[in-house]
């Protein structure tokens, strides 16, 4: 997928910073990183939970928005390939000891790109914004000042991702 999105990029940017959005957070995001050295780390990937199998690339870009490229699977594409489409839908027919294996990987070689779409799309440049280390007014941890919202982290705001225990 990552491959056939940089062939399809309007005028690649030989040499140049690709950049890149996943709709899913599952495997993808480890195709751009190897591929196109996209990280979230260089801030050239950005991991959307969407639930889509899909990904746009794009080349650098001043502007508000950058044409790029979309790739995504497409499941009207997909029942020509049987084996695949009962993995990738996760239908209980499917079971690995017997279906998968050498069959579904035989099935996704020889259908190449066959089950992929792509279009051309606008992709909305993120803008950068200059920001300068600031206290959480709850918590008193350290994060840039743009993300507090009235003086609290998102953390402090319900948006925590653990609960505190006693050591």
């Amino acid at each position: 997928m990552v491959d056939y999105a940089l062939e399809l990029l309007e005028s690649p940017p030989r040499g140049k910073k690709i950049y890149a959005v996943c709709e899913t957070t599952k495997c993808l995001p480890d195709a751009l990183q190897v591929i196109a050295h996209c990280t979230t780390g260089n801030h050239r990937l950005r991991v959307l939970p969407i639930g889509k199998f899909a990904l746009t690339v794009n080349g650098p870009a001043d502007a508000p928005y950058v044409n790029g490229t979309r790739v995504f699977v497409d499941g009207a594409k997909i029942e020509r390939y049987p084996t695949f489409a009962l993995w990738y839908t996760k239908d209980p027919l499917f079971d690995p000891r017997t279906r998968g294996g050498i069959d579904l990987i035989d099935e996704v070689i020889d259908a190449g790109r066959d089950f992929l779409s792509c279009e051309r799309v606008r992709v909305k440049v993120p803008q950068k914004w200059p920001w300068k280390s600031a206290i959480c007014s709850i918590c008193g941890e350290m994060v840039p000042d743009n993300l507090l919202v009235d003086g609290a982290c998102s953390d402090c705001r319900s948006q925590s991702y653990y609960e505190k225990v006693a050591y």
